[in-house]
């Protein structure tokens, strides 16, 4: 190829949650173990006994008729100014939802607002365990970093 280099590719969600899941809020995790990231959408990462399902695009569930990241996104809070309460109302529905299709052993909460989970994460009622992931918005670079790492040492 051009680049005369060897190119892994990943979506920016799995990369964080790769992340978490070696150095953050999963370490030493196993079951199902989903992350979110709350942003401009949902990202989301799946994982099984550590092992991610690549390319899980959970955000994009429909609920209600919509796209739901649409209606549940950092983004959309911002868009529609909503406040912490009317904004958890609306994650309320969604980690509802990923809680019915899955029942996931452990949710991590990721993304820039994850920062500020005091203001929200409370305020859901779900069954399973949710957390704020621990890297915040340096778990994307090392993720990426990471799987470098790994199929470039093959450990």
């Amino acid at each position: 190829s051009a680049l005369q280099r060897s190119v892994h590719v990943l979506n920016d969600a799995d990369a964080a949650g790769l992340a978490e899941m070696r150095f953050g809020a999963g370490k030493g995790k196993k079951g199902l173990v989903i992350m979110t990231t709350l942003g401009t959408g949902i990202g989301s990462a799946l994982f099984i006994n550590g092992h991610l399902v690549p390319n899980a695009e959970l955000g994009h569930l429909e609920i209600g008729g919509v796209d739901y990241e649409t209606k549940a996104s950092f983004a959309a809070k911002e868009r529609e100014n909503l406040d912490w309460d009317q904004w958890a109302e609306r994650l309320q529905t969604y980690y509802s939802k990923l809680e019915a299709l899955f029942t996931p052993d452990l949710i991590i909460v990721g993304g820039g607002v994850s920062k500020e989970h005091k203001n929200f994460l409370p305020l859901l009622d779900i069954d399973c365990e949710i957390v704020p992931a621990e890297l915040r918005n340096n778990a994307g670079i090392l993720g990426a970093a990471r799987l470098a790492y790994r199929l470039a040492h093959k450990d």
